[in-house]
């Protein structure tokens, strides 16, 4: 089977690298986004996709998008039977949809229609889901509302954050994808054309998102930590109006009447902060320019930030227009 992949990051790179393993399949051409400056000399950088077509060899078509006349005729060039987009970043219009023999499909990493959109490992995360996966969908115009072709799930543990989850999935992935391509023709004929009723959005995340707010469930602020690590991070500001930013958390039952925000403990063991409903400790915290810090490291020279009995500013933005997964 001849294959176009499109895909731009790591994600989407280890499924690159498991149709580059399968005899079945010949990739013809990868295309992945320009190239994009990055680091502190804002050099520009290939994405993982490239690096790894690179050591292979393969043609790499980096379109800024697929606008032209030329752009769609180079897609129909290399006639191929399917396109496989994952995270790949770009539009494709009707035309280039329906260039490959079968299509073009994509792999999401959520169980759809549940998280549609950018940031899906994220939001099962932080909405408490008690498990997730990814499904492989044909390609349409509307945003990831293809018909399922087939999907892998698994569960979400405890003491996942979106990093570990992220490794899961991408594990997952690849291999559903090669089982999706081998039974193509048939997979196609039963697609399965998802529930309106069911489908959430999971928006992109942004830093201001990111501030705890203690108006929250412990439960809740605890898996955003989670859902948040290893971007953007979850913050939260103390009265000198430093920011501090946390990366490790737990929640406990509290009994204190307390406002939420309100300190009720800072020692070896944690800072313990009161919210709406339990409380939650913080394990570790990373203080302006440093690196993450244990509590208890954290809290030497700074134990005046977190005084039991002071109480922490409240939510500076509302982020209005995001949905948080409650």
């Amino acid at each position: 089977m001849r294959v176009i992949f499109a895909g731009t990051p790591d994600f989407a790179a280890r499924h690159l690298q498991a149709l580059l393993n399968c005899a079945d399949f010949q990739v013809v051409a990868v295309y992945t986004q320009p190239d994009r400056p990055a680091g502190r000399g804002q050099k520009l950088q290939p994405s993982a996709v490239k690096q790894l077509a690179q050591q292979h060899g393969l043609t790499i078509e980096q379109p800024a998008s697929f606008k032209s006349a030329e752009a769609q005729a180079q897609v129909a060039h290399y006639n191929a039977d399917v396109m496989v987009v994952v995270a790949y970043g770009l539009l494709l219009p009707q035309v280039v949809l329906d260039t490959p023999r079968y299509g073009c499909v994509n792999v999401h990493g959520s169980l759809l229609p549940r998280w549609r959109g950018a940031a899906p490992i994220q939001r099962a995360l932080w909405a408490g889901d008690s498990q997730t996966g990814v499904a492989i969908m044909a390609m349409e115009l509307g945003l990831d509302s293809g018909p399922v072709l087939a999907s892998a799930s698994l569960a979400i543990d405890a003491d996942d954050t979106a990093a570990s989850l992220y490794d899961k999935l991408a594990a997952l992935g690849p291999t559903a994808l090669i089982d999706c391509l081998r039974q193509l023709p048939e997979q196609l004929a039963h697609a399965q054309p998802q529930d309106p009723a069911l489908v959430t959005y999971a928006h992109k995340l942004s830093k201001e998102e990111a501030q705890l707010d203690w108006q929250q469930p412990a439960q809740v602020l605890e898996r955003w930590i989670r859902a948040f690590n290893p971007w953007p991070i979850c913050w939260l500001m103390v009265a000198s109006g430093d920011v501090v930013k946390v990366w490790r958390s737990s929640a406990e039952a509290s009994h204190s009447k307390a406002a939420p925000g309100t300190i009720l403990a800072a020692d070896k063991h944690g800072i313990l902060v009161q919210t709406a409903q339990g409380a939650l400790r913080l394990l570790e915290l990373q203080p302006a320019g440093k690196k993450p810090l244990s509590a208890a490291d954290f809290l030497n020279g700074r134990s005046h930030w977190f005084a039991v009995g002071s109480c922490l500013p409240s939510l500076t933005n509302t982020a209005e227009g995001v949905d948080h997964g409650r």
